[in-house]
């Protein structure tokens, strides 16, 4: 059976590579790059896929690239990691902490990498035994947490041709063995916002001489989220969370402008493109009501990414394939922002979330210093991303029903 043979073949792979694999994870996360400054990051990876035999072309701005596997008028599936890291501090105490000031892969795209990298060199192993019923497309995106890498991607015809597409994200409450699946949206939009506020200023003796710009602009960041709220259907789940409040330097003098920024996060696509002009609308009326001038600068981020429901199921034949019954469990809609959103408005596809936990263990959150993960992860991840790419290459059902066709 053909769901059996690719098993073996793995845990052959596996057993030669594993290892250098999580050398590789261990050295992009001990030298990470922020957006668009990864050239160290893709000249790695670059130099493994040449030495396979691959031919990667490396994206315009010399960090990403893209490498496809195989040939053939077969159908073309994409598989995708990010590659950038976070101006974090890494906290931890490894001997494989970054070496960064200021920069960690704290999101987990050093293992991201690591597993497409696996994932790449196993199907081009595939490629040359003639098991390779099309062409797979890698993509080492750079920039996911800028915004704007995917946007890179898709500029240089990066998924033109594409069938379908896949990709993984590292989560730290997911045990290592499983990989969380969703059809439908998967995470949500995320916008940054934010508000200028301006006024003559004055004493605080005499805050009814002047506009009283403190007391307005704390208005607006109580009564807007409020307002929201009553103006959308809860179901959008959208939602304003301010980061950042500055305005004045003195205790006994009203300042003359004031600042805030957040960001605005939905989890539906209509109530997303409805979102800029209603905070708007919002903010005028509470501004005017306490004689302030406001601006607003509202940045478009990145729609939810919204699964396909047959790339999910073949995700999941996939995964239970290769890591077992019960491999494959049920996960929630994040608030979390992912540019891979942008490859599924154009064509169809998947993104499932890694387990990254070690059974019983810590859960060490994404964004944070001292993310980490069990490095079991990396030889699951590979499972799951070769067997989806073949699953979608034959484009029938179960695996072992190609057998015949695959081996002849």
């Amino acid at each position: 059976m053909r769901g059996r043979e690719l098993r073996g073949e793995l845990d052959a792979f596996l057993a030669e590579t594993e290892q250098d694999l999580v050398a590789f994870r261990r050295d992009l996360h001990m030298h990470p790059e922020l957006a668009f400054a990864e050239y160290r990051t893709t000249q790695r990876i670059a130099e493994r896929l040449t030495a396979a035999g691959l031919t990667p072309s490396v994206l315009p701005r010399g960090t990403g690239l893209i490498c496809e596997v195989g040939s053939g008028d077969g159908p073309t599936v994409a598989l995708r990691a990010d590659i950038d890291a976070l101006p974090l501090q890494d906290e931890k105490d490894v001997p494989y902490r970054s070496t960064v000031a200021g920069v960690c892969h704290a999101c987990g795209h050093d293992v991201h990498t690591t597993v497409l990298l696996g994932t790449s060199l196993f199907l081009a192993q595939q490629a040359a035994a003639g098991l390779l019923p099309g062409r797979v497309r890698l993509i080492f995106q750079p920039a996911e947490e800028l915004p704007g890498g995917a946007l890179e991607v898709m500029a240089q015809g990066g998924i033109s041709g594409v069938d379908r597409i896949f990709g993984l994200h590292c989560d730290p409450r997911v045990d290592v063995g499983q990989v969380g699946l969703k059809a439908g949206p998967i995470t949500s939009a995320c916008d940054k916002l934010v508000i200028r506020v301006s006024g003559p200023g004055g004493h605080t003796a005499r805050p009814h001489l002047t506009a009283d710009l403190v007391f307005a602009l704390a208005k607006i960041l109580t009564e807007l989220p409020a307002g929201l709220s009553r103006r959308v259907d809860p179901r959008s789940s959208l939602s304003l969370v301010w980061g950042k409040v500055e305005a004045g330097t003195a205790a006994n003098a009203i300042p003359d402008d004031g600042v805030a920024a957040g960001t605005v996060r939905c989890l539906d696509e209509a109530a997303w493109h409805a979102a800029p002009d209603l905070i708007k609308s919002l903010l005028e009326s509470v501004a005017g009501a306490y004689g302030v001038e406001a601006e607003m600068d509202y940045t478009r981020g990145v729609p939810p990414v919204v699964n396909d429901e047959v790339s999910v199921e073949m995700l999941a034949e996939a995964a239970e394939r290769v890591l077992g019954a019960g491999a494959v469990v049920p996960t929630q809609q994040s608030l979390g922002g992912e540019d891979f959103a942008w490859y599924l408005e154009s064509i169809p596809g998947a993104f499932a979330r890694l387990g990254t936990r070690s059974p019983d263990g810590m859960t060490y959150d994404i964004h944070q210093g001292t993310f980490d993960v069990d490095e079991k992860a990396i030889a699951m991840g590979v499972r799951v991303m070769a067997a989806t790419a073949l699953t979608a290459l034959w484009e029938v059902g179960p695996l072992d029903t190609v057998t015949s066709t695959a081996m002849a």
